[in-house]
């Protein structure tokens, strides 16, 4: 916004549009400077309060081959080990719910996921609004039949701020996970 002086007494609204150009925090913050003349200090700051933004409003599916995967995946230099904590006894049940938590999409062909075994492994990928890549690596096991879900999720990025918002996104829907 352009600069505004006020009269003793007065007051004005302004708007301000803010252009988000990155994934990398997930947080808008600002502040508002003014001087008051006369006033024997340079500058008074309000602190607005943050804006946090849900990652899940800018990421959507996306498609990659298998060798743009694993080039993106040699390159990203950010990665986030999340350790599976869930009350899920099903891996497929557990795998679903976590592309629909997170807004990616298994890249991993139906045919290769399906049968009865006690492991599962999935690659998984998803693009931002912005263009910012993120890839997951899905390592799934069960002990036993009745056993939970146990395993890792490690999330690669170009940027901190996407692998640590994925990671966070992904142990919030771990939470909310219930089993059917």
């Amino acid at each position: 916004p352009q600069p505004l002086v006020l009269a003793p007494h007065d007051f004005a609204n302004i708007k301000a549009s803010v252009k988000v150009a990155s994934t990398e925090n997930g947080i808008i913050f600002g502040n508002i400077v003014y001087d008051i003349s006369g006033s024997t200090s340079d500058r008074n700051v309000v602190v607005l309060n943050d804006i946090h933004i849900d990652i899940m409003d800018y990421i959507i599916p996306a498609s990659c081959n298998d060798s743009q995967f694993r080039q993106m995946w040699a390159e990203f230099e950010w990665e986030n080990k999340v350790t599976v904590n869930t009350g899920l006894t099903d891996l497929q049940d557990y795998l679903n719910h976590l592309i629909q938590s997170t807004n990616m999409k298994c890249l991993t062909p139906q045919k290769a996921l399906s049968g009865d075994c006690g492991f599962l492994a999935a690659n998984l990928y998803a693009k931002s609004i912005f263009g910012e890549d993120a890839l997951a690596n899905v390592s799934i096991e069960k002990a036993s039949p009745e056993a939970s879900v146990s395993g890792h999720i490690r999330i690669r990025a170009k940027s901190q701020g996407m692998a640590l918002s994925l990671g966070d996104k992904v142990n919030a829907s771990q939470k909310a996970a219930k089993p059917s």
